[in-house]
C-alpha cells in the first residue's frame, strides 16, 4: 500500500474528519457531497485510501462567506 505525502500544513491548521464538519455546517453527508460536487464547497484532501479530511481555515472561510451572503440576502428582502 502506497500514499503521496501530504504536504505540510500552513500554520499548523487543522484537518477536520467528516463528522466535525457536518457538526460544524449544520449540513447532511449528502448536501457535503452535494455541494463539493457543485463546487460550492471545498474539496476534501485524500488522507489515505479510505479517509479524507477538510483544512478548518477552508470550512470556516465558508461559512464565513454563507453568513455574508445570507445577511447581504435579509437585507435587500
Amino acid at each position: 500500500m502506497q500514499y503521496e505525502a501530504i504536504p505540510a500544513v500552513p500554520g499548523h491548521q487543522r484537518i477536520l474528519r467528516c463528522r466535525q464538519v457536518l457538526a460544524r455546517t449544520g449540513l447532511s453527508r449528502s448536501t457535503l457531497y452535494a455541494l463539493i460536487g457543485r463546487g460550492e464547497f471545498p474539496s476534501a484532501l485524500r488522507l489515505s485510501e479510505r479517509s479524507v479530511g477538510w483544512l478548518e481555515h477552508d470550512v470556516a472561510q465558508w461559512i464565513e462567506a454563507r453568513s455574508r451572503v445570507s445577511r447581504s440576502n435579509a437585507q435587500v428582502g
